[in-house]
């Protein structure tokens, strides 16, 4: 059966990205929907975990995303904290399975493979597993030269239906690695910024366009896909999951503005964490 490959993305609304992909997968937990795989660009945020939430440094990790620019969202998988950005390649791959438990190491292996070929393709040393101190670490990453991380993948499992996704960061290391030393610290996980690296970083001028051709290529070389549009009911579900994933946190009062901003501008002032 075909791979229904979709291309929307929703880059201002980071929230309603993530709680697309939910709603793909709950569409295929149901039996209505399709394997499918979305490839887009995503917005400039900051995407924490449910793990992250229940850590002491949580609010200002939330506040430290803000004041760098990242909107904080709340994942549908992976263990911990990752930043999506404006030039990277974001990914969600849904499975409709009757016993979807039974292949996640499977799953995981299968996306982190093609990932890493079509990585290849394009003249990178990619290799697969986890750099020591990397962000979100895990055995599915993809790296560069087994030094740097490119790209990380989390999943999701229901009843019926699994999701695989994650991000690969094509640009702006510097940019990434400096919001997530600062949210690693927050939330005191460890974190050796030296490991977060660039696809650009190790093919100048690469684009998140590249990788994502490079990664249909991979795709179609084993499996029948067609780009066609997001189903409506699938856009519609995904409106009404959006706020669950989006994370409006309360600065405690012993957090000090000095803490959010050298000019001791506080950035938040307001908000509750939304319970999903």
């Amino acid at each position: 059966m075909q791979i229904a490959l979709h291309r929307e993305g929703f880059p201002d609304a980071p929230a309603l990205d993530t709680a697309v992909s939910h709603a793909l997968l709950r569409e295929a937990d149901a039996g209505r929907g399709r394997e499918s795989l979305r490839l887009y660009t995503p917005g400039d945020a900051l995407a924490f975990s449910v793990l992250d939430r229940t850590r002491p440094g949580f609010p200002l990790a939330v506040a430290r995303a803000r004041a760098a620019g990242f909107t904080p969202i709340l994942r549908l998988a992976g263990g911990h904290a990752a930043v999506f950005e404006r030039g990277a390649l974001a990914f969600a791959w849904t499975v409709p399975a009757r016993s979807p438990r039974g292949g996640i190491r499977a799953r995981f292996a299968a996306i982190a493979s093609r990932i890493e070929r079509a990585l290849r393709r394009l003249g990178v040393d990619a290799r697969t597993g986890e750099v020591a101190g990397e962000y979100c670490p895990g055995e599915f990453s993809v790296n560069a030269r087994g030094a740097v991380k490119l790209a990380g993948i989390g999943q999701r499992v229901l009843r019926g239906a699994a999701h695989v996704g994650g991000v690969v960061v094509v640009r702006d290391a510097p940019r990434v690695r400096d919001v997530l030393e600062q949210v690693y610290e927050a939330l005191d996980l460890p974190l050796a910024g030296a490991t977060t690296g660039s696809v650009e970083n190790e093919l100048p001028g690469a684009t998140a366009a590249d990788v994502a051709a490079a990664l249909i290529a991979e795709i179609a070389s084993e499996r029948a896909c067609a780009e066609v549009p997001l189903p409506p009911a699938a856009l519609e579900a995904a409106r009404t999951l959006a706020p669950g994933h989006a994370l409006e946190i309360d600065i405690p009062a012993s957090v000090c503005a000095e803490d959010l901003e050298p000019d001791g501008k506080l950035l938040l002032a307001r908000a509750r964490a939304l319970e999903v």
